[in-house]
């Protein structure tokens, strides 16, 4: 076990930890409401309060998996110290702020996952890494953007199917009202998913310290708190990465928008029963390619899908390095 922290500074990292948890909100607005503010069924400044709430009442639909995969399957608990959580937030809030500044959609939760490795690495090596859980995790960077693609298009198959005998008004009409509900799915799965990432990283530092005693949970003061950061930063917005993933991706209908959201939806309801902690930005961005792709494939722009590619290649090892730089320069100061 860790040398215990004195309670200002063990307050003042969990504050950190809560900042970065609001970045993700601000950071990962556009994965709830993109679709909905550029179909034109909410303005955005009423789709944030929309999604903020559904973010925060995620803790009342989902258990705590994702968070005891980040307390306890990416490194090894028993190295977690104060260096190794700060370098791991760090790197992670960095990251976020520069991409969030650029306007890429990033993993905030691929960034907080890199910063973890690079700090636990930083300390103790390569056996720092819990590789079944991290390898879990790296295959979502694949499948679950590929899922969401896939669900989104055939959602696309099938209700254009249906619709076949409806009028354009009609539909358009309908899905409008069925885009509230499409919306709401996926801001409930992005606030059951990414939350608790931020709850993990506390309930660890807090299992590190001897606070949990000898079995690791997560406190429901720290579910709160996680929820009512989140939400609080899913209302500040993030126009710049709404513009991108609505409006420079593909032109979306309110239909493809309920198409997308479901098919994203589904796929983090998925992920979030089996403890996998996706990324939303991926998941979402890979529905909304998929959408565009039904109608054909020239609806979407791949010069930018594949600019979002990119970074999503480079956020871990991106996000790994800062942290540990970080650690190594606090190391310095001590």
């Amino acid at each position: 076990m860790q040398t215990t922290l004195g309670l200002p500074v063990l307050t003042g990292l969990i504050a950190v930890a809560l900042a970065f948890d609001f970045l993700n909100g601000l950071h990962d607005a556009a994965n709830s409401i993109a679709t909905i503010v550029s179909t034109r069924v909410l303005r955005p400044q009423y789709a944030v309060f929309w999604a903020a709430f559904f973010n925060f009442v995620a803790f009342l639909v989902f258990g705590l998996n994702v968070a005891h995969t980040i307390g306890t399957g990416i490194i090894d608990p028993s190295i977690v110290d104060i260096q190794v959580i700060f370098a791991a937030l760090i790197g992670a809030i960095i990251w976020n702020l520069l991409t969030w500044g650029l306007g890429i959609p990033s993993s905030s939760s691929h960034a907080l996952i890199g910063g973890l490795v690079g700090g636990g690495m930083a300390k103790a090596g390569i056996s720092a890494a819990v590789w079944s859980g991290l390898s879990k995790t790296l295959a979502a960077i694949v499948l679950s953007p590929l899922i969401g693609f896939v669900l989104a298009m055939m959602l696309v198959a099938l209700v254009s199917w249906i619709s076949v005998r409806s009028t354009p008004f009609t539909v358009d009409r309908a899905f409008r009202v069925l885009q509230f509900a499409s919306a709401s799915l996926y801001s409930l799965g992005h606030g059951g998913n990414d939350a608790q990432k931020t709850m993990g990283i506390i309930a660890v530092l807090l299992y590190s310290q001897g606070h949990l005693g000898a079995k690791f949970y997560v406190p429901f003061w720290v579910v709160l708190a996680c929820q009512a950061s989140m939400a609080l930063g899913t209302l500040m917005g993030g126009w710049r990465i709404v513009r991108t993933m609505g409006l420079r991706l593909t032109k979306l209908t309110p239909m493809q928008g309920f198409c997308a959201e479901t098919g994203g939806s589904i796929t983090l309801f998925m992920a979030t029963a089996f403890g996998v902690p996706v990324s939303t930005t991926h998941t979402i961005t890979g529905a909304i390619i998929g959408v565009g792709a039904a109608r054909r494939a020239s609806a979407v722009r791949w010069n930018i899908a594949s600019g979002i590619v990119y970074a999503w290649m480079i956020t871990i090892p991106a996000a790994a390095i800062v942290a540990a730089l970080t650690y190594w320069a606090v190391s310095l100061l001590r």
